[in-house]
């Protein structure tokens, strides 16, 4: 089956979320979905989201999933909002709870915060399934960059969130708690285990030097041939070498904070306090 994809491109994070649309009806799911925030003002709007929001009620089409593919440290997730103006039940890998326990205790959020998913509608693991109308997905787990990531295999697309992007930018960092070279090289090789048509469509895209356009669409088959990290049948020793040095040298995402304490809450801010209004925390000397 070969869903219909819509991409949406957000150019102040760098991510693409979809719409993936049964080819044969209106059920549809989204998957990373974006909440405009402001880091310097601390204002949040709906600029992205509303995209989506538009294009599916143009589209005459039934939300049923909102899927995240892992916690984003680059974003905040627009899930709640999406899903109170079209419906559909909020999806994440089954270890969101050790990304909680890692960063409830980050972030010092006390007993209060639940640690057990509890905040999101579905937990996937390995193996899973669903269904958007008549659409079958399956759940690959591939941790690596973080313990809860996911790739949705729809029909003959998968979503893998950062674990790889385009063949010409590589595969995603693996220095966050819980992240590991080793462990994002084994979920890639599940990923390319796909028939090498599999499209393979990316969570973010940075535009590689030397390319005039951003992109996000690619094959396994191109995966294989073509990423300059883990292409040619590189070894493992190859790529955590070289994987460990790359992350070494990488700073915070700009939006690690905010993002981190919103999404691990299923894009719920924080609890107000007793004045109705809310903050978020900046550990000292944590990240």
């Amino acid at each position: 089956m070969t869903p219909k994809v819509k991409a949406f491109f957000d150019g102040q994070t760098f991510t693409v979320s979809y719409v993936v649309q049964e080819p044969e009806g209106s059920a549809c799911a989204i998957i990373d979905s974006v909440l405009d925030f402001d880091h310097a003002s601390g204002r949040t709007t709906t600029h992205a989201a509303d995209k989506v929001a538009e294009y599916v009620g143009s589209e005459e089409l039934k939300v049923e999933w909102i899927l995240e593919s892992h916690v984003h440290a680059d974003h905040l997730s627009a899930a709640p909002y999406l899903q109170q103006k079209l419906g559909g039940k909020i999806g994440i890998g089954a270890q969101i709870v050790a990304v909680q326990d890692t960063f409830g205790k980050v972030f010092n959020e006390g007993t209060e915060f639940q640690r057990d998913g509890s905040q999101f509608d579905a937990l996937f693991s390995e193996g899973d399934s669903f269904h958007i109308g008549q659409m079958r997905g399956d759940v690959l787990h591939t941790p690596g960059h973080t313990p809860a990531c996911l790739t949705y295999v729809i029909g003959d697309a998968a979503f893998v969130g950062d674990t790889l992007f385009m063949p010409d930018f590589g595969t995603a960092r693996c220095d966050f708690p819980g992240g590991s070279s080793t462990t994002l090289f084994e979920s890639i090789q599940k990923i390319l285990s796909l028939p090498d048509k599999t499209r393979i469509f990316v969570g973010h895209d940075y535009k590689a030097p030397g390319r005039d356009e951003y992109a996000w669409e690619t094959t396994v088959g191109e995966q294989k041939a073509l990423n300059v990290h883990i292409g040619q049948g590189r070894s493992i020793e190859e790529f955590v070498e070289m994987r460990d040095a790359r992350d070494a040298t990488l700073a915070m995402p700009r939006l690690i904070l905010p993002s981190l304490q919103v999404n691990m809450r299923a894009g719920q801010m924080p609890p107000a306090d007793e004045q109705g209004d809310v903050f978020l925390k900046v550990p000292i000397n944590k990240l």
